[in-house]
């Protein structure tokens, strides 16, 4: 069948689905080439890696524990997930645990300095990928934009004391802190903007579903575009 015979709504559709699923694969690809450089995780990475190192589970397994945990959290403050939001629980934590089955340990400081530089970049384009095609923010994300709401408290604000607690508490778990923590924190806002802008899907309207962000007015994933989602401008 042609594209000309499929209805438009179809390949709008289709393009947002394959890139919903694209961007949170290769999230947890990303996710899993920070362990494996070994120079520090990204601030919910530190968290899942102490608590793996606590139960002896996977760090993608504890990655799906700790996403639904938090979706829990969501109920209280009257969020309601998209497909993008329950994808996100699974599809990361399977991805980062299929990677780190395939890709060995890497050794030497050039060779880890690079895949942590392109774990880092691949986590903002995939950041880029899934946020904009609109199915709804993570579990993470709604947490931050629910307390944002039911507190006042700026995005910001929220955000980096969520971080700042999850950082912390990960770390006194055994999870790994560094310079790739810090290089993360650093660059991960301006990469996911710049990422969002290129994979920014064209709104149709007859086939975008309700969203939190459309019926709370927060500044979760899709508000009026993918560049006003998770990051605070």
């Amino acid at each position: 069948m042609s594209d000309a015979t499929v209805p438009r709504g179809t390949q709008h559709l289709t393009r947002r689905l394959v890139q919903l699923y694209v961007g949170l694969a290769l999230y947890g690809v990303s996710s899993a080439l920070l362990v494996r450089a070994g120079l520090g995780l990204e601030p919910w990475g530190v968290l899942h890696q102490g608590l793996a190192e606590r139960t002896g589970l996977s760090i993608g397994v504890v990655a799906i524990v700790v996403g639904a945990a938090v979706l829990l959290l969501w109920i209280p403050m009257r969020q309601r997930p998209g497909l993008g939001t329950v994808s996100n629980v699974f599809a990361i934590g399977l991805a980062m645990d299929g990677t780190l089955a395939l890709v060995p340990g890497v050794h030497g400081p050039a060779a880890r300095i690079a895949v942590m530089v392109a774990g880092i970049a691949l986590n903002g384009m995939a950041t880029g990928l899934y946020i904009a095609a609109r199915f709804g923010p993570g579990p993470r994300d709604g947490l931050m934009t629910g307390l944002h709401r039911r507190t006042g408290r700026s995005v910001r604000l929220v955000r980096t004391a969520i971080e700042v607690a999850v950082v912390a508490t990960g770390f006194l778990l055994g999870g790994s802190l560094g310079v790739g923590t810090v290089l993360y924190a650093l660059s991960i806002g301006p990469l996911a903007q710049l990422f969002l802008r290129i994979f920014a899907v064209p709104g149709d309207g007859a086939d975008e579903p309700a969203t939190p962000a459309a019926d709370h007015g927060t500044t979760a994933v899709t508000v009026r575009s993918p560049e006003e989602a998770i990051l605070p401008q």
